[in-house]
């Protein structure tokens, strides 16, 4: 079982930045494939970032390379996304995710474990 809580969600203006941050607590952390996705009202579930904790791979969906970036926090039990350059279409519902093996956008979208989300909205 793991825990996840996010927290850091908000209201910004289009190009403003927010950063998104999930304490997990429960499995053991290094284990799975750690990272965040996203579902806005009538769009898809989308994979954002996802990276494998017990190592360096790193996964972002095309929509938001070069802008988000996915971390681990010293502590290892914390997981941040900097969202930077944010736009209205980047509103939505953000959830942390944990999912086993193998990692990517889409395996964290299809996830095992979640948190109960926190919303973003960019206003233009």
């Amino acid at each position: 079982q793991v825990h996840l809580v996010e927290s850091g969600g908000g209201s910004v203006q289009a190009g403003g930045s927010l950063r998104l941050s999930c304490a997990a607590a429960g499995d053991t952390y290094s284990s799975y494939c750690m990272g965040w996705f996203r579902q806005a009202p009538e769009k898809e579930r989308e994979g954002v970032a996802a990276r494998w904790t017990g190592g360096r791979s790193i996964y972002y969906a095309d929509s938001v390379k070069g802008r988000f970036t996915i971390s681990q926090g010293n502590a290892k039990n914390t997981l941040y996304l900097q969202m930077n350059s944010l736009k209205p279409d980047d509103t939505a519902i953000y959830y942390c995710a944990a999912e086993t093996p193998p990692c990517s956008v889409a395996s964290v979208r299809n996830f095992t474990y979640r948190g109960q989300g926190t919303q973003v909205t960019v206003s233009s």
